[in-house]
């Protein structure tokens, strides 16, 4: 096989994977059992994602109202239903833990410093992550 071709082939096959990997992450994206819980994670997903590792403290601050008001939706589902029994005290702990990490976050967002927005962002994603692993499974 020639050269040229043998790289035309690769890259065909490259590509090929591609699709199949990052549209099989794509197609699994939403993957809590609440709808609360998606709607929230795709914009945190985002900040996480792409502006926190780039330092842009600007979007991180731009998105923070549309950001606690999913996060106040989550709050007032409460423990979502199919919650292991077990799981109900400890649930309930962290969603005031999470209301109090949202409205830190909201108020840095507004007049805080760059620090500060830091920390209650990030406080914010930790608290979802706590609140998202103790989820019913679809």
């Amino acid at each position: 096989m020639k050269p040229v071709r043998s790289i035309s082939v690769l890259a065909g096959i490259l590509f090929a994977l591609s699709v199949v990997v990052f549209g099989a992450n794509l197609m699994t994206f939403e993957e809590f059992s609440v709808k609360e819980y998606d709607e929230f994670h795709k914009v945190l997903h985002h900040l996480q994602h792409e502006a926190l590792p780039k330092n842009d403290l600007a979007t991180i601050r731009s998105r923070a109202k549309e950001l606690v008001r999913l996060g106040d939706a989550i709050t007032k589902l409460g423990v979502p239903a199919g919650t292991k029994p077990e799981k109900v005290e400890d649930f309930k702990k962290e969603l005031a833990k999470f209301s109090d990490a949202l409205s830190k976050y909201g108020a840095d967002a507004k007049s805080g410093s760059d620090e500060q927005l830091k920390t209650s962002y990030n406080a914010v994603h930790e608290s979802f992550e706590e609140l998202a692993g103790m989820l019913p499974r679809k």
